[in-house]
């Protein structure tokens, strides 16, 4: 972490909803710029693709070289972050903000390499798809049948000093697919099959535009976001409870309520209770699940307490007062007509504990087929 006395690099993120709607040549076409105003610019990673125009843009500039590292008898190339910093430019271009770096890499993510760049006060320009933010990962899957594996933290991309939405209609994305300008024949008819299909592009690309309008929205100080009514009042004092479980459906209501909370810029606590001390009354499968989930909502920035009580809601509710909770976020689980009573009798008992906060059942859909 940099200290008061060292200044932190800047972050430009150019988003799109798509791969081919222009990211990349876009990022290059503005590193190309800074070189040309004197700025020492060089590019950390770039992934060309095979697509031409973007390839030529990297005539001028200078790359680093990659580092190549060794996984069950292959060999990948990563960017060299340790070499970046040896040089020190003033921009680094890293393509594809949200990638997972073979393993034997220093780090897990590039978004950790990038962080680690700007710490070392190095202006970073990067790319990425909508698609890639966790909080919306349940949200694509439901709309488009594909689970995205490779996601981000919400909070990095609220960090980011700038976002720049990349923009392209549908009609002319699909259009540029079928030139084959952005993938090989082959590859281009398994895109069809994803997320290329028009109704997907057109309702990723609406995702995209109320992303970065939000991330505008943001850093205006006396401005709070219009938000849906079926998200809630958006007070400026608000803060979110999500009431966590060991079942599969709580990783949807951290993401739901990770990215209500940004709506609303309100903080977000996580808690579970457990009737035994040392969550003795799991099994250790539910025990893995829950430390699971709660990891996952500490990557998000969620403030999260395992608490001990014989009465949940009760527990639940007497934190929520303690700590001015005034939304409570709970889980209706898909399950067996008696597990959904006790279920539903859970949830009524803490709508009517918490009659002075606002409660909201998220609804889990995690059984859902791809198609």
């Amino acid at each position: 972490m940099t200290d008061g006395s060292r200044r932190r690099g800047r972050l430009k993120v150019f988003l799109g909803y798509a791969a081919g709607v222009g990211k990349t040549f876009q990022m290059l076409t503005e590193a190309r710029e800074l070189k040309d105003r004197g700025i020492d610019v060089v590019v950390g990673y770039f992934e060309p693709h095979g697509r031409k125009e973007t390839i030529a843009l990297m005539e001028s500039l200078e790359a680093v070289p990659r580092q190549i590292i060794e996984y069950r008898g292959s060999r990948f190339e990563e960017m060299d972050t340790e070499a970046i910093l040896r040089r020190h430019p003033e921009v680094a271009v890293v393509d594809e903000f949200p990638h997972t770096n073979v393993p034997g890499s220093p780090r897990l993510k590039r978004w950790e390499d990038i962080q680690v760049l700007l710490d070392a006060d190095i202006d970073v320009l990067t790319t990425m798809n909508v698609q890639h933010l966790e909080s919306l990962n349940d949200q694509i899957w439901q709309s488009t049948g594909v689970r995205v594996r490779e996601t981000i933290p919400d909070w990095l991309l609220k960090q980011a000093d700038e976002v720049v939405m990349v923009d392209l209609t549908p009609q002319a994305l699909l259009n540029r697919l079928a030139r084959g300008v952005i993938y090989q024949p082959e590859r281009a008819q398994a895109a069809l099959e994803n997320f290329f299909k028009e109704s997907t592009l057109v309702a990723l690309r609406e995702l995209a535009m109320r992303q970065a309008a939000y991330t505008v929205e943001s850093r205006l100080p006396d401005e709070i976001p219009d938000v849906p009514d079926v998200i809630g009042g958006a007070r400026v004092n608000d803060r979110l409870l999500l009431v966590l479980t060991p079942d599969p459906s709580s990783a949807a209501l951290i993401r739901r309520g990770r990215r209500v909370a940004d709506y609303l810029r309100a903080e977000c606590l996580a808690v579970y209770v457990s009737k035994a001390a040392d969550l003795g009354d799991l099994t250790p499968e539910e025990r893995e699940s829950l430390e699971r989930h709660l990891n996952f909502a500490r990557a998000l920035r969620i403030e999260t307490r395992v608490l001990q009580g014989t009465d949940t809601a009760e527990a639940i509710i007497a934190f929520a007062r303690l700590n001015g909770v005034t939304q409570v976020f709970v889980t209706r689980q898909k399950s067996s007509a008696l597990q959904a009573w006790f279920a539903s009798a859970f949830v009524q008992r803490i709508v009517s504990l918490a009659r002075d906060m606002q409660v909201t059942v998220v609804a889990d859909r995690s059984t859902r087929q791809a198609g």
